[in-house]
């Protein structure tokens, strides 16, 4: 494609958007609350099945996971923060605090000497036996779909020793915002056969990932039903054959989509049928926290300019 078909692409771009003023709302009201027990000590049980014991509630919180760090946010405990990932950057209060590398390549000499009482990463990076052998205290948590959000915002409530009460109040608002995105999409949603691409790799969503998910509750069809992974590698064949009737994809990855052979000539791209998220937007998307239901939003505003 020449440079100013992809630039005719490019600017077909969902435009970022101010938070949803029914999820500040409500990001405000347990912001406020900050609610805890005072229970002595809280056992908590990690996705890597390590159990951690936790003589009172910890004080000093390291997340080494935007979707962690927006969680401990979203429990009202964002002033127990005292180092996040290189990633993490909502809420805005959160971007001054010391920055520890990412879940993949931590630093540990710097997160050793924050002296945190409880570091949140990801099971699958790897990093918690690292710290963990160095005395510190590690909750490592996974998440692919909604009930692993669930899960999460559960077990750091837990560690953190938050009133469940409040905890169940915040999944319900989130989960309502989700139901609520998809409520006045047009019929002919359903008809629509989407591709959604989550990095350039390429990784596509699939339907056992949250991102699939939400998908899935705003009624569109994903076109990579058959895939078990959550975010399994595509092959750019496949999609060709595919035909999708829409794309959604990273603005910063638009350029590198339209280089593959063949793809210039599918239907959804000579038909600019793309709706390329900018990056405040891309973030929302591909983090399965309190955000769900904007990312719903993002992607049911996307849906419906393409619903015939």
């Amino acid at each position: 494609m020449n440079t100013a078909s992809s630039s005719k692409v490019v600017t077909n771009v969902c435009a970022g958007r101010s938070i949803n003023s029914y999820l500040a709302a409500v990001l405000l009201l347990f912001l406020s609350l900050g609610i805890t027990t005072t229970r002595a000590q809280a056992i908590v049980t990690d996705d890597r099945g390590v159990t951690t014991r936790l003589a009172t509630p910890p004080q000093r919180v390291i997340t080494l996971l935007p979707s962690l760090t927006e969680t401990v946010c979203a429990l009202g405990q964002c002033a127990r923060l005292v180092g996040i990932d290189r990633y993490s950057n909502w809420p805005a209060q959160v971007t001054t605090l010391p920055t520890l590398g990412g879940g993949m390549d931590p630093n540990i000499e710097a997160i050793l000497a924050l002296k945190p009482d409880v570091v949140f990463t990801a099971a699958s990076a790897r990093t918690a036996e690292r710290l963990e052998a160095l005395g510190l205290k590690v909750i490592a948590l996974e998440t692919r779909t909604h009930a692993d959000a669930k899960r999460l915002l559960d077990k750091v409530a837990q560690t953190l020793s938050v009133d469940a009460g409040v905890t169940q109040q915040l999944w319900d608002s989130i989960d309502d915002g989700v139901f609520a995105a998809a409520r006045n999409l047009p019929v002919s949603t359903r008809q629509l056969r989407v591709y959604i691409e989550v990095n350039a790799a390429p990784f596509g969503a699939g339907p056992h990932s949250f991102i699939g998910e939400t998908l899935a509750r705003l009624g569109a069809q994903n076109i990579l039903q058959a895939e078990t992974d959550a975010f399994p590698r595509m092959n750019p064949e496949f999609v060709i054959r595919a035909q999708p009737d829409l794309i959604m994809i990273s603005e910063r990855d638009v350029a590198a989509m339209l280089t593959r052979p063949g793809w210039s000539n599918m239907a959804a791209i000579k038909g600019n049928r793309i709706c390329a998220f900018v990056t405040t937007d891309q973030d929302i998307l591909v983090r399965p926290g309190p955000r769900l239901p904007q990312a719903a939003r993002i992607m049911a505003d996307c849906l419906k300019r393409f619903a015939s």
